[in-house]
């Protein structure tokens, strides 16, 4: 039987015998199924394991996202079935030696309890909130709030002096080939093999300060320069121009999923921080020798709302980040 991660067997442990005492009063050998349409994969003892259970651990261990499929044929869903058969193995022990009772171990197990049952309420904000009408609508929405920019498509020859570059120029005139001259007297390593390409389309906001003064007026066919670049003097040639292509739906998903889900779940809170009675039993930070001090002059710092460790972090305002087109090719 293969065994866990080194290292891993306490957290598992908790978990376990967190899950057996405190399950949603679901008894240890029961057939009924946690989920609909789940399947039972092995029997410890009186206790099933069901496929659910092998996912679950398999998310917690990073070995799949949330949401993604475990195949029950799988090698790894074998892997971590073992696994959780270990897992049950020594929670039976565990409360066999009575260590369930020991008072270390029931605050552990009320501390992995409270931080599942936080997961479920994430996961039911989720369910509700994060519905494919409210991605679609943040998407739709920032598609109106994001400029696109224009974006290029060129070739470039450097040379070390001005003189050399002009030079270049007026052969490129007279009919030389501007890839053949690129590879024959470009200093530039990342674009000369290719000719001067500089592989792909590309935004001026990415290029340095001299690109951007050359080119933000240049037209497709323009040969432009020779102009001051860092390690010489460049020609740039303006192959062709268009419009910035926005991002799409699937590629901005996951950041939307991620700020919806941040949005909602720090309502709630926040929400529920108002109807709590809550009292911070810290004194006040001691001073620190040599720790950097605020200077007198600076504002008083705004208290952060707070974000819960379940959720993954986002910005803290109601308006998402506009998508970011991913690297153009």
């Amino acid at each position: 039987m293969k065994t866990a991660r080194p290292g891993a067997w306490g957290v598992m442990l908790a978990a376990c015998l967190a899950l057996s005492l405190a399950a949603c009063g679901q008894k240890a050998g029961s057939e009924k199924p946690p989920e609909a349409g789940d399947t039972a994969v092995a029997r410890v003892d009186s206790d099933v394991v069901w496929a659910s259970d092998v996912k679950r651990e398999a998310i917690a261990q990073g070995l799949i996202g949330e949401g993604e499929p475990l195949d029950i044929s799988s090698d790894l869903f074998r892997r971590v079935m073992e696994e959780v058969v270990d897992q049950r193995l020594l929670a039976a022990e565990a409360v066999r030696q009575k260590l369930d009772k020991n008072p270390v171990a029931q605050q552990r197990l009320e501390a992995a309890r409270q931080r599942i049952l936080a997961d479920m309420v994430v996961e039911g904000v989720v369910e509700k909130k994060v519905t494919e009408n409210a991605i679609r609508g943040l998407y739709q929405e920032q598609l109106r709030l994001s400029r696109q920019s224009e974006e290029l498509k060129a070739r470039q020859i450097v040379v070390a002096t001005q003189a050399q570059a002009e030079e270049i120029k007026k052969l490129l005139a007279a009919g030389a080939s501007f890839e053949a001259m690129a590879m024959e007297r470009s200093t530039d390593a990342a674009t000369r093999f290719g000719g001067g390409d500089f592989g792909g389309y590309f935004t001026l906001d990415v290029m340095p300060e001299g690109y951007v003064a050359a080119l933000k007026d240049a037209k497709t066919g323009d040969l432009i320069g020779p102009f001051a670049v860092e390690g010489g003097w460049a020609l740039v040639r303006v192959e062709d121009k268009r419009q910035e292509a926005a991002i799409t739906l699937e590629a901005a998903r996951p950041q939307i999923v991620r700020f919806l889900t941040y949005d909602e779940v720090r309502e709630l809170l926040e929400n529920l921080r108002a109807k709590a009675k809550i009292e911070s039993l810290l004194g006040k930070p001691q001073d620190v020798p040599g720790a950097p001090r605020e200077p007198a002059s600076a504002p008083p710092a705004a208290a952060p709302a707070p974000a819960p460790a379940v959720v993954p972090t986002a910005p803290a305002g109601k308006a998402a980040p506009a998508p970011t087109a991913p690297a153009k090719k």
